[in-house]
């Protein structure tokens, strides 16, 4: 960053004021902080974050419910009276159930109840925590061996580049969602024995693992071009020049470049992981029962949508604030983490 040093404080070109001597990192985490639109979404997704991580704490202490079983003849409170959280329906022939909408009470089915009798609000806590875990498991995975992938593949060039490009091009030639989805289909009926490791059908490692199996193109390719970039310039032609072993070079001049490019694409393959898991939890075959996440939520309450619409609401909206929320805030930290980036909203 070019700026002018006065009195231990640097002026940057956009005319904000630093210390002098601060590390990027340190610049980058102040531009955040100042960046306000940022720092509102990152405490909407904190507080997500805590909520979800509570939920044992509210099912158990204040809704006094199990999410996962099934609460046919069960009754609850509203107004001060007690009722049926299955009253029979009073609609056409007057034949089945229906469940009890919101009563907006937090200790007594604050969002209703699904068709199984289920405390929607509780669920929706549950399955943020598996949505949120899927998620970020998943983005973890993408970005840590796309950044491995695309740092040899355009380090080292070649028959290896070759072979690692050729093998991107083909995952990247399928549908994201259609390779998803075969994966699932083939994968989440059977069990698998690694060593000492065995993946059971129906556990969460097997949407975190093909979710972020197939978005590793998407993120290496860039990262590979970044590489190929800085092969090229001075700095790293004359770590060479000195002697630098390949590996110093990978670890001090090519990687730390790079990690800032995963950084940013962190939260934005965060946000496309939850995206994607929910389409596969409402096809069934993504998180599967007794587990929920907001996927399968809004799949239970597809048949609700004209008596409970709240069911299927209620996630759906968790996901687009989410989603919405991890886009905002990887855009601010690509404006950080970018020197030549001006601060919206900053005099």
């Amino acid at each position: 960053m070019s700026g002018v040093a006065t009195d231990g404080v640097v002026v940057a070109a956009e005319g904000e004021q630093v210390p002098a001597g601060a590390s990027p990192w340190a610049l980058a985490r102040r531009r955040l902080r100042r960046n306000k639109i940022a720092m509102v979404m990152a405490g909407v997704l904190a507080i997500i974050v805590v909520a979800c991580l509570a939920a044992p704490l509210y099912a158990r202490d204040i809704a006094h419910t199990s999410p996962f079983q099934s609460n046919l003849d069960g009754t609850t409170i509203v107004n001060g009276k007690r009722v049926l959280v299955m009253p029979p329906s009073t609609t056409g022939l007057g034949l089945g159930s229906v469940p009890i909408g919101p009563t907006w009470d937090p200790r007594h089915y604050l969002l209703g109840a699904d068709d199984q009798g289920r405390d929607v609000a509780a669920r929706l806590l549950y399955g943020g925590r598996n949505s949120l875990l899927i998620g970020t498991a998943a983005a973890l995975i993408t970005c840590f061996f796309a950044t491995m992938i695309g740092i040899v593949a355009g380090y080292f060039g070649g028959l290896l580049d070759g072979v690692l490009s050729r093998l991107l091009d083909i995952v990247w030639a399928f549908p994201v969602y259609l390779l998803a989805i075969s994966l699932s289909t083939v994968l989440l009926t059977r069990s698998f024995s690694l060593g000492p490791f065995k993946l059971q059908s129906g556990s969460l490692l097997l949407p975190i693992l093909i979710i972020g199996v197939v978005y590793i193109p998407y993120v290496a390719r860039p990262i590979r071009g970044e590489v190929l970039s800085l092969r090229r310039r001075e700095f790293v032609e004359a770590a060479e020049g000195l002697g630098a072993s390949t590996w110093r070079v990978l670890w001090s001049d090519i990687l730390r470049n790079v990690v800032t490019t995963a950084i940013v694409f962190f939260p934005l393959m965060l946000a496309i992981d939850m995206l994607t898991e929910a389409a596969l939890s409402f096809l069934s075959i993504g998180v599967q029962p007794p587990d929920a996440s907001w996927g399968t939520i809004i799949l239970d309450g597809q048949g609700l949508l004209y008596t409970r619409p709240t069911v299927a609401l209620a996630p759906g909206i968790a996901i687009a604030v989410t989603v919405l929320a991890l886009n905002v805030l990887g855009d601010g930290v690509r404006d950080a983490l970018d020197p030549r980036a001006k601060l919206r909203g900053v005099d």
